[in-house]
């Protein structure tokens, strides 16, 4: 290798040190023509700054970068890079040169070479050699074998040098000297197929690929060496020479066959007085001999050396062009499925599903390894850098599933949003991404099951869905308990000793040093207590910053765990003596109905969910004024408990098409809405660059909790105002069952059988319960989307009544009514569903809010009641009344509306079906979630900790003995 790099210099400066042909050719009977390389390759040059040019004016963003590490600054290393460096600025390719010290090892030259290939925006990786007497032989290959083969422009990795002597495979890269010398050879118009041509030298990087690629034109190659007998009789049969021995003029003209076309690599220095550096460079070919017999021949200097140099930005060129490409194909091979006309339960279906590992996922949509985070071989991570490195990009399209007012038993939203995902992508071949929440692990062991989706149109794996995930729940639960615990202990704190001694243990002296810790400068402010000194306060500013005086009846901050435990939704605390008889009585609630998990669904950043956090209302003091986790001190901890948590998880259908799965916030209390982070990575997954055609771009659906009027409005209201982002369209997804039961059908109960009214045709009761659907489709058409429904289609359901129901919807203003069958079909099943998206979503988003913020907040509950609801008006509460008069003095009037209502109909009694009217809703109290950014008044009496049932779903969930996989999961 040191050989090789040395060679590798030469050639290059051959480049510099080229004079006019005459000069160092000048006999007075040359017969040979002189092969050219400056002008080749200037020609070179202008050709791939040309397509460069031309690649730039289509993607503004293709730009080409070639980086060399140099270790070190011999000399002629520094000269080699400055000529790369002036060639690549000659051609549009962007220069990087990385320079480590003398004396770096090999170890560390190998980790920047790993940074430079996790670098998108690089193209090709040059590693100048030598790096140095101490590293050897070994080493310097393992250097250059650390390089990835999709960026080795100098040719050098084994893998392009082993697939360049495969006469079965091509290399990424050939070698830039060979390639040199046989763009030379064939700037002659000599015929190479069927020549005899002899290669002097058998090194790694010219001799051994230059009769690799000789053979590969079908010439009849002879590789000689040091170790060659008879070499001139060998020479005096060759057609071509090419000569890269290191030997100064060792060809001598006489063993030149005539008419014969000689390629001189050699690069050589000889005494020569006549020089003012008292030297002069030749070539392994004596020129001024063979120049006579030879029908072409390169010159030394002026022949290969630049050449390497353009064939270096030519493939730097194909590097960029590849990469480019490649980053822009984001082509997923779906998994097959092999589907029973019999469908079996849900954990059967997936567990007979063999999952792609999901680093091979992250692969295929332009994940890189740098950005993604594994859990295992199933799930990961997904590091919120990605936004950055694709911000450039126009978002996909965006579309909201919401349905129907549901059963009990559920509509099938998460069924109909993977299988949909499933056609968009495995089906169609479109980017398509599946962003859904999180499911509880209560309702997991309690009735409703999971959330995964059903049938051959599942998330998997389902049980790792369901169940713990990457523990981001648990990281809610550890933040929303700490911060509960702390607020307690405040209380017990403050109650338990005097201003000063408060004061102390507060901000201690440590090493004779009194400081404020950051958050409590933050509170000075809030206090309007400018200093910085803790020993300068008076002990009135003492007080006032020490004291956060509770009122502990205003407390409503709950702690949380995520299992169904009715016992917990009142409880006594501070029942130990140690307490000292500050009892008070508090309550669990589900952990995702928490302040924290609204917060990660709807932050845009560790900054923002940081200042999420700490402004969380906790209590009110004695004072009347608010008392947030930043005034606690522990918003910093929050912050930290949930810096992993913040990070989407990325997950997979049954047929490989991938899902983000991040934060599951109450669809009642809460916005019922996965993260915005997750859609916004998912929207630049499926997004597109400039100069993109409209057929490359992606979808993105996103599913809201419960039917539209709950999900879907609170998407629009609340988390499109945070996120910034406007939805394409709205898909409703409806079915017989429901529509029946709003059209007067018989009671729907989990456990229950069905009346026979849902599984026989009834077109009449199907019809009358159309007009819930009907009030939904203009409810979304509030917003300016367009409204597609999905009919999800179940075995008992007759032709008639899927024909009635999606007459009915186009007649509302749907822009498209389509039956799917994914439950039983997986994507096959919803392939209209998907062309209907694809073909209305063209265009620009009109979307609108329905109400403005600087509204007061009586009139933004008014109108999502009278417009969304059907309400004619509606009613506070004495202390829903005093509650917005508070909210409105602190400053919290211009927050969005988060109604918490039953999702089992459009208004607040869940027995009023189908599209009640003459109704008002009564308000009983209005709450505040100040860090999630809303205010959510309360319909009716709604419980934030579900409880178990006589009989749960947790008496069929166990485990294979044998394989120890789960069974009985849905």
């Amino acid at each position: 290798m040191m050989v090789a790099s040395r060679l590798r210099t030469l050639l290059s400066l051959q480049h510099l040190k080229f004079r006019t042909m005459a000069s160092e050719a000048s006999t007075p009977s040359i017969s040979a023509k002189l092969v050219d390389g400056t002008a080749l390759a200037k020609s070179v040059r202008e050709n791939v700054a040309q397509r460069i040019h031309e690649k730039q004016k289509q993607f503004p963003r293709f730009q080409p970068q070639l980086a060399i590490v140099q270790a070190g600054e011999r000399p002629d290393s520094s000269t080699y890079v400055r000529m790369k460096a002036k060639a690549a600025e000659q051609v549009g390719i962007k220069f990087r040169h990385i320079t480590v010290p003398a004396e770096a090892t090999a170890d560390q030259i190998v980790q920047i070479v790993k940074e430079l290939n996790a670098d998108d925006s690089v193209s090709g990786i040059l590693v100048q050699l030598p790096l140095g007497d101490h590293v050897t032989s070994a080493e310097e290959r393992l250097v250059t074998e650390a390089v990835s083969p999709g960026k080795d422009v100098d040719g050098f990795h084994a893998y392009n040098i082993g697939h360049l002597s495969s006469r079965a495979s091509d290399p990424l890269f050939a070698p830039c000297t060979p390639s040199a010398v046989l763009q030379l050879l064939k700037s002659t118009g000599v015929q190479i197929s069927g020549t005899n041509a002899v290669v002097l030298g058998r090194s790694d990087i010219v001799g051994s690929p230059v009769a690799s690629m000789l053979r590969n034109e079908d010439a009849t190659v002879t590789q000689c060496h040091s170790r060659t007998k008879n070499i001139q009789d060998i020479i005096k049969n060759a057609d071509i020479v090419v000569a890269a021995i290191g030997k100064p003029e060792f060809v001598k003209g006489s063993w030149i066959k005539p008419g014969a076309v000689v390629i001189d690599v050699g690069i050589n220095y000889i005494p020569d007085e006549s020089k003012k550096s008292g030297q002069r460079l030749v070539g392994d070919v004596e020129f001024s001999t063979a120049a006579n017999v030879a029908s072409y021949i390169t010159p030394v200097p002026g022949g290969v050396g630049p050449m390497t140099v353009a064939m270096l930005m030519e493939n730097t060129l194909i590097a960029a062009t590849r990469q480019w490409e490649e980053t822009r194909e984001r082509k997923i091979k779906p998994l097959p499925l092999k589907m029973l006309d019999k469908v079996p339960s849900d954990i059967e279906i997936a567990m007979a599903q063999t999952p792609k590992p999901i680093s091979d996922l992250a692969h295929e949509i332009g994940i890189t390894a740098n950005e993604l985070e594994n859990y295992g071989k199933y799930k990961a991570k997904v590091d919120l850098s990605i936004l950055d490195r694709l911000a450039h990009r126009k978002d996909g399209k965006y579309i909201i599933v919401a349905g129907i007012t549901p059963t009990p038993l559920g509509e099938g939203k998460s069924t109909t949003t993977i299988g949909l995902a499933q056609a968009l992508g495995a089906e169609l071949g479109r980017p398509a991404f599946a962003c859904v929440r999180q499911p509880s692990q209560g309702p997991t062991f309690g009735i409703k099951g999971g959330a995964a989706g059903g049938g051959y149109s599942q998330v998997i794996p389902m049980d790792e869905f369901n169940l713990h995930l990457t523990g981001d729940i648990h990281a809610v639960t550890a933040a929303n308990n700490l911060l509960a615990a702390a607020l307690d202990a405040r209380i017990f704190h403050e109650g338990t000793q005097s201003d000063k001694a408060l004061y102390s243990r507060l901000v201690p002296t440590k090493k004779g040093k009194r400081e404020f810790a950051p958050l409590m400068l933050k509170r000075l402010k809030k206090l309007g207590i400018n200093k910085t000194d803790p020993n300068e306060l008076t002990p009135e500013e003492i007080k006032r910053f020490a004291r956060l005086d509770v009122d502990v009846d205003t407390i409503t901050w709950n702690r949380v765990m995520d299992t169904n435990d009715r016992f917990l939704r009142k409880i006594t605390v501070g029942q130990n003596s140690t307490e000292q008889g500050f009892e008070r009585s508090t309550g669990f609630d589900i952990a995702v109905a928490s302040e924290c998990m609204a917060i990660l669904a709807l932050t845009t950043g560790l900054q923002d969910m940081t200042e999420r956090l700490g402004a969380m209302v906790v209590a009110t003091s004695k004072q009347g004024d608010p008392i947030t986790a930043d005034d606690i001190g522990v918003s910093g901890a929050l912050a930290v408990l949930l810096k992993d948590a913040i990070k989407p998880n990325l997950m997979q259908t049954l047929q490989g098409t991938p899902v983000f799965v991040h934060a599951g916030p109450f669809a009642n209390i809460a916005h019922g809405n996965s993260s915005i982070l997750a859609d916004r990575v998912a929207l630049k997954l499926a997004g597109t660059e400039e100069g993109d055609s409209s057929d490359r771009v992606g979808y993105v659906l996103t599913e809201g909790g419960f039917g539209a009027d709950m999900g879907m409005e609170k998407f629009c209201n609340i988390k499109c105002r945070v996120s910034g982002l406007k939805p394409d369209a709205t898909i409703i997804v409806a079915t017989t069952r429901a529509l029946k039961m709003h059209g007067g059908g018989p009671d729907v109960s989990p456990g229950k059988p069905l009346h026979e009214t849902y599984t026989k045709e009834d077109l009449v009761t199907l019809k009358e319960g159309c007009k819930n659907m009907v009030k939904h489709i203009e409810n979304s058409r509030k917003f300016g989307v367009k409204v597609i429904v999905a009919i999800n289609q179940f075995a008992t359901d007759s032709e008639a009544e899927l024909a009635l129901v999606r007459e009915e919807a186009l007649k509302a203003g749907a822009d498209a009514a389509v039956v799917t069958n994914h439950w039983a079909k997986g994507g096959a099943g919803a392939r209209d569903l998907a062309e209907a998206v694809i073909q209305i979503c063209e265009g620009e988003s009109q979307f609108k809010f329905l109400y403005d913020l600087d509204r007061s907040i009586e009139e933004k509950i008014d109108i999502i009641g009278k417009e969304i609801y059907g309400a004619d008006g509606i009613e506070l509460s004495e202390l829903a009344r005093q509650q917005v008069d508070t909210y409105t003095r602190q400053g919290y009037s211009n927050l969005p509306i988060c109604m918490a209502k039953t999702q089992y109909s459009f208004s607040h009694d869940p027995k009023l079906k189908g599209v009640p009217s003459g109704f008002t809703l009564p308000i009983r109290a209005v709450r505040l979630s100040a860090g999630a950014g809303f205010l959510y008044p309360i319909l009716g009496e709604m419980q934030t900790m579900p409880g178990l049932g006589t009989r749960p779903g947790f008496w069929e969930v166990g485990l294979d003995q044998e394989t120890g996989r789960v069974v009985g999961l849905f």
